[in-house]
């Protein structure tokens, strides 16, 4: 391969490339590459001698030739190394060595990352999209890059437009070890206009939301048994005095604010996923009703009508253990085990409206759930 880089070009980086080198990074703008070696960072100013994207692409063959053995850079190997998101730590300090913004973003989405390569991927290159992918790695999360990142997203959050990936940041920031108390009341005070903020705490802290709340007024009656049942693994009992607890009505509470205030289809979507996610433990399989009439039919039929054996022998053995009163309660948690985003994908694939008129087309879907959240409020 002919190359027509400057001498003193083509010297310094080749001493660059032969050296032990973490990472790689090319600012066009400054003509500059520089990498990251064990005794901090190396800077080889470029000198085009012709048409600088020429000179630019000829540089990025010579480090994919040498990196990978071949000129053709990154798009070659991303089937070999990177398909979904599986790859290995070689071959992801390969990737970072390439310079390329499309090989840092398949780094920092590979299963194979780890707290190392994470420090080394921030340095080529820092972004919200990068954190909060880093921060979806448990191994990032709780390493040294964690805190890391989630400063980061912290101070990136009022800037961030997206309220999907603003549900996201709160979501990822908010695991353990990651931010102080006073840093998570801001982010909870910040709720109060932005119900975007809500529902990260709703996916991440369900049973240590900071508000206080009361059990239901059923709970101090009810706990005994349930606690019995739950003790011998029956999900519907654990759930439901999850539910009745203090926490799960402070948990409720917060859905149903979010309900209240939601402006735009990502925040709802976000927050079904959450619904979804927390009475995940007794959902049929199967069953994901794209309208809430079949949905609240279904749930009011006997527990016969569940398509899981196992399901169905701890819905008798509730219903047998709890007074006849408290047996519509069991009705509203399976209500609400049913609910998930397909409710409303319908509604949001032919409307994109936000503010009021949002909320207005979801009345379909809210305004039946409605009694079910208030029934396992108390109310």
């Amino acid at each position: 391969m002919k190359m027509n880089l400057s001498p003193e070009d083509a010297l310094r980086l080749n001493v660059l490339l032969n050296q032990e080198l973490f990472a790689l990074r090319i600012d066009e703008g400054k003509r500059l590459v520089t990498g990251l070696t064990p005794r901090g960072e190396a800077k080889v100013p470029l000198n085009p001698n012709c048409a600088e994207e020429k000179y630019l692409r000829q540089v990025r063959e010579m480090i994919s030739n040498h990196v990978l053995g071949s000129p053709h850079g990154y798009p070659r190997f991303m089937h070999r190394w990177t398909r979904m998101g599986h790859a290995r730590a070689e071959s992801l300090t390969k990737l970072l060595r390439l310079g390329e913004p499309e090989a840092v973003a398949a780094v920092v989405h590979a299963e194979g990352l780890t707290d190392e390569i994470a420090r080394h991927a921030w340095w080529v290159d820092q972004s919200p999209d990068h954190a909060r992918a880093m921060l979806a790695r448990e191994q990032v999360a709780r390493g040294e890059m964690g805190k890391v990142l989630a400063d980061f997203l912290v101070e990136f959050l009022p800037y961030e437009e997206d309220t999907q990936r603003v549900v996201e940041s709160v979501r990822l920031v908010l695991q353990p070890g990651l931010v102080d108390d006073a840093t998570r009341t801001q982010l909870w005070a910040r709720g109060q206009r932005k119900p975007a903020y809500r529902v990260g705490f709703l996916k991440t802290l369900p049973d240590d939301l900071p508000v206080e709340a009361v059990p239901h007024p059923r709970f101090a009656a009810l706990e005994p048994v349930l606690g019995e049942l739950a003790a011998t693994g029956n999900e519907h009992a654990r759930l439901l005095a999850r539910v009745l607890a203090a926490p799960g009505q402070a948990w409720l509470e917060t859905v149903e604010g979010v309900f209240r205030r939601c402006a735009d289809q990502g925040v709802v979507i976000q927050l079904f996923e959450a619904i979804e996610a927390y009475f995940a433990p007794i959902k049929p399989p199967d069953v994901r009703y794209r309208d809430m009439t079949p949905l609240l039919q279904y749930c009011a039929q006997p527990e016969d009508c569940v398509n899981d054996a196992r399901l169905c022998r701890e819905l008798a053995a509730l219903k047998a253990r709890l007074p006849e009163e408290d047996l519509p309660l069991l009705e509203s948690l399976r209500v609400c085990a049913c609910v998930g985003e397909q409710l409303i994908a319908p509604i949001f694939g032919l409307s994109d409206s936000v503010g009021p008129a949002l909320r207005q087309s979801i009345e379909p879907v809210i305004d039946p759930l409605m009694p079910h959240l208030n029934r396992l409020r108390g109310r």
